[in-house]
């Protein structure tokens, strides 16, 4: 008989989820840090050009389902200025593989009054609670790059860049601007050689600000108040597990961030979307000084117990709903 009905996890990851759910909310509880519920289907949609909707159509208008519930969120924190959280689903089309699934779960929080630093603090203190004696290193983007090649990921000329890429990896690099670069050196070179613990790099290029504020650093280079956490419980396992952001508060300059954005798409040939202008209201209103976190609660999962596919943390990953 065929099995193609049954789960994709076994029972002793149905019930070690509901254990970290239990762990999750008792840490935020204690903190006193408030547990919100949010719309998964919206009438708009990220901006970001790498990032594709799920859609749902209903009397004729199409809807789409949330791929980060930080927009609501943050209309939440403009209304009641306080520190929030939200266990949630989140949906991201055309994402499947090893690491990923097309519905996965997400653990995002805002702290009013941290900046990026504060937060990379608490995330270690929440992860040191789930394993024990885990080791914890810091270090900034360029830090990353400079003490792997000895270049400055800020400053480097395309034409170098381009050079050290193609001298490490073999890919058609047809349109691959300065960020394209940066990215596959950290996922082919730099993230599986980052060490056995939590990892935090910060201070990201100021073209990747997303949706960070962006700082001159100690150096006078402008850079995105945002860091990446990575999580290695054994040598050569190292997985982006959370990302963070000393949050970007200016209406304007958001707007101009998402224009930005929706060029960029014009430019990949990708669809456009519309954008929030109920976030863009809620900043006009005034949103707190916070940082915000994203983690992917699944890939955690994985982590904690030693596991290869994502498919194995879920009750039945895509290709069995």
């Amino acid at each position: 008989m065929s099995d193609f009905w049954r789960p994709s996890c076994s029972p002793e990851l149905l019930q070690a989820r509901a254990e970290l759910n239990f762990r999750l909310r008792e840490f935020f509880r204690a903190r006193q840090v408030l547990e919100v519920e949010l719309p998964v289907l919206a009438s708009s949609f990220v901006t970001d050009p790498f990032i594709e909707p799920v859609t749902a159509r209903n009397a004729g208008h199409t809807y789409y389902l949330q791929s980060s519930p930080e927009y609501a969120m943050k209309r939440l924190l403009a209304e009641y200025q306080r520190c929030i959280y939200t266990l949630t689903k989140v949906f991201r089309a055309g994402e499947c593989g090893s690491r990923h699934n097309p519905e996965f779960t997400m653990l995002e929080w805002y702290r009013v009054g941290l900046d990026d630093h504060g937060l990379m603090r608490e995330v270690g203190e929440l992860l040191c609670e789930l394993i024990p004696g885990l080791d914890i290193h810091k270090l900034s983007y360029r830090q990353w790059f400079s003490d792997r090649w000895g270049v400055d990921p800020h400053t480097i000329a395309l034409a170098e860049l381009r050079a050290l890429g193609k001298s490490l990896i073999e890919i058609d690099d047809t349109g691959l601007d300065k960020d394209a670069w940066l990215d596959l050196l950290v996922t082919h070179e730099l993230e599986p050689s980052l060490p056995v613990g939590l990892t935090f790099v910060h201070d990201f290029p100021a073209s990747q600000a997303a949706l960070a504020r962006i700082v001159d650093d100690e150096h006078g280079t402008p850079v995105a108040r945002r860091f990446e956490a990575y999580l290695a419980c054994s040598r050569g396992t190292a997985m982006e597990l959370a990302n963070g952001y000393w949050e970007l508060t200016c209406a304007s300059e958001q707007r101009r961030r998402f224009d930005c954005d929706l060029a960029r798409r014009q430019t990949l040939g990708v669809p456009s979307y519309p954008v929030d202008e109920k976030l863009l209201g809620a900043l006009e209103r005034g949103m707190p000084a916070c940082a915000g976190v994203a983690l992917g609660v699944d890939r955690l999962l994985m982590q904690l117990h030693g596991l290869k596919r994502i498919g194995q943390t879920l009750s039945f990953e895509f290709s069995r709903a």
